[in-house]
């Protein structure tokens, strides 16, 4: 498994869009993304750290493999 860059959240939402997810709402510092079945959660931070990215992959169905291909 190739290792988690680290990013932003806005980064994060621009990749998770371009796999197909689409903005469900925000509150706060925190964007709830939807596709599907799959739901979720996240932060607007400076940098998210890597478990939580990884975590957010896990919960869309996706592999950091598919989630890296969609970075370029």
């Amino acid at each position: 498994m190739p290792p988690l860059p680290i990013i932003s959240g806005k980064e994060a939402i621009k990749i998770f869009l371009k796999a197909g997810f689409e903005i469900k709402r925000q509150k706060g510092s925190h964007v709830h993304l939807v596709k599907g079945k799959y739901h979720i959660t996240i932060p607007l931070h400076d940098q998210i750290k890597r478990g939580t990215l990884r975590s957010a992959i896990r919960q869309a169905g996706m592999t950091v493999e598919d989630f890296l291909s969609h970075m370029e």
